[in-house]
């Protein structure tokens, strides 16, 4: 068995990270692309706790030995297939205790070579807090714009294209705004977002400059780190604008038409409304949300919203910044992305070779 620090772990490229934690632990926050072979369930987790606080050590490991002896079979089943794949296995759990060290030793005597992280899942996610800020390229190239006018959609062809992109909402698992997280299920934990934050700064390195949307310090339920709020104030703003037509029917694909074959979309929606209901001024206008709702006319809806609620909010975000903005037309996601590598090359940055590919 080969025990890897940290750094040595992160610098590994064919390595599968194997968390032998509960389920629990594993949706509480795991590494980036972790594959879970719990060594407990919950429920058994919670039972071997009860043992030692109530019996002993002793009683609790028995317990435990009686417990998982029947899986190892399946587990280290698992384990040789990914090594017969042509990756690493790396076992980790919590602090690279027990559970990791047995589940290592039980695959040694079966003749299956893995490696063990030191200081399991508390040191990975002390050295990514720590290293994080140090991959953050040079320049942010910001882009802005109210609800619709497809500044994701224009993220994502950057990307195909090549370009170093940090998708924040893909990050947080959120959209931003009250209605974030139609679609994209449950937003993820400051755990999650401060690890797919380190990998995905990881990725675009080593990139003198990254391109982001302009995003809230709170997104879901995550908050952006003071370096990456910094860097978005002093980089390059680049506002995008398109017809109010197209952002309600952006709006309306992205947010009802995917989403409102659902059982409980509508209510979904009313629910979400009444968060935001104090912020109408207008009680005709807050009327008439509720009545959009109730007749599902969820365009007229969008379009409430828009002006009597976000547009205010995001041109009071947008007027906060200093500096000059370049303005770019959203109505083709292609052309708008054409504009924007104009952009970035005229401010001294390359072109990415992939992109001369497509």
């Amino acid at each position: 068995m080969k025990e890897l620090s940290i750094d040595e772990f992160i610098q590994q490229s064919d390595s599968v990270a194997i968390d032998v934690r509960s389920p629990v632990e594993f949706a509480e926050g795991s590494i980036p692309h972790a594959v879970n072979l719990p060594l407990f369930t919950n429920e058994e987790r919670a039972e071997i706790g009860t043992i030692y606080k109530q019996e002993g050590s002793e009683a609790a490991k028995w317990k435990a030995m009686q417990i998982v002896s029947p899986k190892l079979p399946q587990l280290l089943g698992e384990i040789k297939a990914i090594k017969e794949n042509g990756n690493e296995p790396v076992l980790f759990c919590w602090r690279g205790g027990s559970r990791s060290q047995s589940v290592a030793a039980f695959a040694t005597l079966s003749g299956i070579e893995v490696s063990r992280i030191v200081g399991g899942y508390r040191a990975y996610r002390e050295r990514i807090l720590e290293k994080t800020p140090e991959l953050l390229p040079g320049k942010a190239i910001v882009l802005h714009g109210m609800t619709g006018v497809g500044k994701t959609s224009i993220l994502h062809e950057l990307k195909l294209r090549g370009y170093p992109v940090l998708d924040l909402e893909g990050i947080a698992k959120h959209r931003g705004s009250v209605f974030g997280s139609f679609g994209e299920g449950s937003a993820h934990n400051q755990k999650k977002f401060d690890a797919l934050l380190f990998d995905g700064l990881s990725s675009i390195q080593p990139s003198n400059y990254f391109i982001m949307e302009a995003e809230s310090k709170r997104i879901g339920h995550a908050t952006q780190p003071d370096f990456l709020l910094k860097s978005k104030e002093g980089g390059i703003h680049i506002s995008v604008d398109t017809s109010m037509e197209n952002r309600i029917q952006r709006t309306y694909e992205e947010y009802v038409q995917l989403n409102k074959e659902d059982p409980g979309f509508k209510a979904n929606v009313l629910e979400n409304l009444r968060k935001i209901e104090r912020r109408i001024k207008d009680k005709e206008k807050l009327k008439d949300l509720y009545h959009a709702v109730e007749t599902e006319d969820y365009r007229k809806l969008i379009y409430i919203l828009f002006v009597d609620y976000y547009d205010p909010l995001y041109s009071h975000k947008e007027n906060s910044y200093d500096g000059k903005f370049f303005y770019v037309k959203g109505d083709s996601i292609t052309d708008a992305a054409e504009e924007i590598t104009k952009i970035i090359e005229k401010a001294g940055f390359d072109r990415p070779l992939s992109s001369l590919i497509k």
